[in-house]
């Protein structure tokens, strides 16, 4: 069979999935005992099927899609750079893209981030991070290998990442392998408790630990957990205070999710360390950033034969074809005014969910922040639904019937469409999971 001959119909799509494919986060078997919906191409904020079928994309394909599918400028940089060259290494010699794409970046960084590292994915922007900073330590004649994260954190499933972002469902299995983290109480439900647990940890440890890591305005991964900048403030000054580094988490929520183009700007604070990626090239490329500042970076400098050097990378560090889309991204967030045509959005989302959503039986509570939000099912304002009740799939299939694409985390639904995404669309989303939430669970 020809690679023009490859999947034809759904009925193909659907039998070579159910032979090949391991999805991530899935239960395979009960992903094999169903038909699964195959997407097959994409438009501004749609998805469509094999069979044309148009979906909102609820979720910016997991927060990634910042300016919708198949954007015209972004198709035109990659386009424009493929025909010049599509990789070359940063090991040994470097390449224009990439050198153009940090300079854009330092530009809009909070102050005194001067220093950009490729990676190509978060867990690899976050890794880059924990090791920059025992490696820092290191070279300044200190032991320290420890980190302060916050409970129900998420990082990533590589092995650093999951040691600052232990989910027991998750990481479990690996329990034996990841190393210590002291976690405190998340801001969410309580932000004084987390603050007085930070301190108390930085009185008795700050000797060893390296740096503390923290997704900055909303835990994502946790359920759409969010907290205040007043407490990303204090936090920060508390740990700066200690003499500790501070890693903002940004994967997720950086370029404008939680309404500005980073999380830290609420709080008025530069990190040691900011990581990004998700939405760094529009969800276009797997291209992700670690930036530092001069003081983490001057450490490393030093006679070659000192071997004090950064011994980390990927093959695909600085891919020029990633980092064009990035470029060409940030150019449509000037270009487009993204985040001033936000504002409006980002009220109507917020007036629709606590005026109309919030109040449904079925719904225990509505939070987030921006851009960013999770509707959590429950059977009261109290009370969870059994896991075995599944009501977030439940949502997430009466979805579909909407023309809908959910991806529930448990039993919390996630509203994050592309932030180009018309109030027309932004309406005709929010009423659709208004109705399939009556008909799932009501």
């Amino acid at each position: 069979m020809s690679l023009s001959q490859g999947c034809q119909s759904p009925t193909n799509s659907t039998e070579l999935d159910h032979k090949h494919l391991w999805h991530p986060f899935t239960q395979m078997d009960e992903w094999l005992a169903e038909a699964p919906l195959v997407i097959e191409r994409g438009e501004g904020s749609y998805l469509f099927d094999e069979n044309g079928k148009r979906y909102i994309d609820a979720t910016s394909s997991i927060w990634c899609v910042a300016h919708g599918h198949n954007h015209p400028y972004l198709n035109r940089a990659i386009s424009e750079q493929l025909s010049k060259i599509s990789h070359s290494t940063l090991l040994g010699l470097s390449n224009v893209s990439s050198i153009r794409l940090a300079e854009k970046l330092i530009s809009i960084f909070p102050p005194g981030l001067t220093r950009v590292f490729y990676a190509d994915s978060g867990a690899g922007a976050v890794e880059a991070s924990l090791k920059m900073a025992v490696q820092y330590w290191a070279l300044r004649g200190e032991a320290r290998t420890k980190f302060i994260s916050l409970e129900n954190a998420y990082h990533g499933d590589t092995f650093g990442s999951m040691s600052v972002g232990y989910s027991e469902t998750f990481h479990q299995p690996f329990s034996s392998m990841v190393f210590e983290s002291y976690r405190i109480h998340s801001p969410y439900r309580s932000e004084e408790q987390s603050l007085n647990e930070a301190e108390s940890i930085l009185e008795k440890h700050s000797g060893e630990i390296a740096a503390c890591i923290v997704e900055p305005l909303v835990q994502g991964a946790a359920g759409i957990h969010p907290h205040s900048p007043q407490y990303l403030k204090k936090l920060f000054d508390l740990v700066k205070s200690y003499e500790v580094l501070f890693i903002a988490d940004e994967v997720a929520v950086g370029f404008g999710r939680t309404g500005t183009m980073f999380a830290v700007e609420q709080a008025k604070i530069t990190p040691d360390f900011l990581c990004l990626g998700k939405a760094l090239t529009g969800g276009y490329l797997p291209v992700s950033v670690t930036a530092t500042t001069e003081a983490v970076f001057n450490a490393y400098r030093a006679p070659f034969q000192e071997f004090k050097q950064f011994f980390h990378g990927h093959t695909f560090t600085g891919n020029p074809l990633g980092c064009a889309a990035g470029i060409a991204s940030l150019e449509i967030f000037e270009k487009e005014e993204t985040l001033k045509n936000l504002k409006s959005k980002t009220e109507f989302l917020w007036q629709f969910l606590k005026k109309r959503i919030e109040p449904l039986p079925g719904v225990r509570e509505v939070r987030g922040r921006g851009f960013f939000a999770g509707i959590e099912l429950g059977k009261s304002k109290t009370e969870s639904y059994p896991v075995e009740f599944r009501a977030g799939k439940k949502v997430m299939m009466a979805a579909r019937k909407h023309g809908i694409i959910l991806r529930p985390m448990l039993d919390t639904i996630v509203i994050a469409p592309p932030l180009n995404s018309s109030l027309e669309t932004l309406n005709l989303l929010l009423e659709g999971v208004l109705e399939s939430v009556k008909e799932a669970l009501i």
